[in-house]
């Protein structure tokens, strides 16, 4: 897929199909975040792969979207604009499998921690959606044009 498509056509998605993430598509997801460039090569991240997100989807402000995901991946280590761009990374990938996801903020970061084994920076969710999505129905300016975002002259500054 054409990256400018990708991101002008990708939308953080909460309905899943019930249909399991491939083994290859979690690990291109996953290496995705690790080839993510970080301040000083520091990596400060561990990724998580959860297999049953029943207690930690108790720990995030909107639980139902780790409990009908077919893949949660939680981000654990400092946050802040490295984990960011491993997080972009690995949902850009998914996107690219035809799988969408949707970044988990975090309401109970103590629970979150106490199941993950150290501090959660963010929780993803991935799973094929549950209505189909076709990025090339339509050419990435016209999903660019149809996103619910501030016109890019509201937005830049050149000084």
């Amino acid at each position: 897929m054409d990256v400018y498509l990708a991101i002008a056509s990708k939308r953080d998605e909460r309905r899943y199909a019930g249909r399991p993430v491939p083994d290859e598509a979690l690990r291109r997801i996953l290496d995705a975040g690790r080839l993510a460039g970080s301040a000083q090569n520091r990596q400060p991240w561990e990724f998580v792969v959860v297999s049953d997100p029943t207690g930690l989807a108790e720990a995030v402000y909107e639980p139902n979207n780790l409990r009908t995901a077919a893949l949660v991946v939680a981000i654990v280590g400092r946050s802040g604009l490295d984990v960011g761009r491993a997080a972009q990374n690995m949902m850009l990938a998914a996107w690219d499998e035809g799988i969408v996801s949707c970044p988990n903020g975090i309401a109970d970061p103590a629970a979150a921690e106490a199941i993950l084994g150290g501090e959660a920076a963010l929780i993803l969710s991935f799973g094929y959606p549950a209505r189909p999505r076709n990025p090339a129905a339509r050419p990435a300016e016209e999903w660019s044009q149809r996103a619910n975002r501030k016109p890019l002259d509201e937005i830049v500054r050149t000084i």
